[in-house]
């Protein structure tokens, strides 16, 4: 049975603050579903607190400069009738969305936050921590909330994992009806991470959640984490917006016939 819940008491996370002590300080004060972590649960930690506890924390004048620092790559630019510009990029995580990630929600007024360097660093050393701590073989995951090409709406994905198989290869294996499945390779991380975001939600300050039920997913910690997701930029098929790629065909066929 899978059982998904979050933690209450996490209080609001400053520079330096140690999240080990203060997951596991939320965990004891959750009797209803055992004051322990267990063999195979899963942690799940919004990386907004992990960028307040790595500091990665700036001044909100200083937004648009942090996104362009942030970017490695623009993918698409759109400016409003109001004069707003949204920006689509890719990050230096190789995660594309909007702003870079850089984010004004549960935040101090008048900061902003950017993602955290090594999200899977982050992960693994949590992850370290709370094995260490407790002697259950524990996994971690760090999640952000990104926009879906196609679909309106927003959902949480894993940006980080440590010691959690982020795929699960069903690839060789059969369907219902004995087919051989050629290409399915569900992203349990990703779906992991949604799932959270239904208990932990955005306002109500709850930003760690418990999975318990998967302990098949947690492994090693020198598992490949989440930046295994990003795909490679050789097999995607959607490096460009569709106006940045028009354009930038137009006017390659006008330099040719020049």
């Amino acid at each position: 049975m899978l059982q998904i819940w979050a933690l209450d008491g996490i209080p609001e996370i400053t520079p330096r603050d140690d999240l080990v002590g203060v997951i596991l300080d939320a965990v004891a004060a959750h009797p209803a579903e055992g004051s322990a972590l267990r063999d195979g649960d899963i942690v799940v930690v919004t990386s907004k607190v992990v960028s307040k506890a790595e500091g990665r924390i700036i001044r909100a004048a200083d937004r648009e400069d942090a996104i362009t620092r942030e970017t490695v790559r623009l993918v698409a630019s759109r400016t409003s009738p109001s004069g707003h510009v949204t920006r689509i990029v890719e990050n230096p995580l190789g995660i594309v969305s909007a702003a870079a990630g850089v984010d004004a929600s549960n935040t101090p007024e008048g900061t902003v936050l950017l993602l955290p360097v090594d999200p899977d660093a982050s992960a693994r050393a949590l992850a370290t921590g709370l094995r260490t701590a407790t002697g259950a073989h524990v996994g971690v995951l760090i999640t952000d909330t990104l926009g879906r090409a196609w679909r309106e709406g927003q959902t949480d994905h894993a940006i980080g994992a440590g010691g959690i198989h982020v795929f699960e290869d069903l690839r060789g294996t059969a369907d219902a009806e004995g087919r051989p499945l050629v290409v399915t390779l569900p992203c349990v991380a990703d779906e992991l991470a949604a799932a959270t975001d239904l208990v932990k939600g955005k306002a109500s300050r709850r930003p760690v959640a418990i999975v318990r039920g998967r302990g098949d997913l947690v492994g090693d910690l020198d598992l490949p984490g989440a930046r295994s997701i990003v795909r490679d930029p050789v097999r995607d098929m959607f490096r460009q917006g569709a106006d940045e790629a028009y354009a930038e065909g137009f006017a390659a066929g006008r330099a040719a016939r020049d």
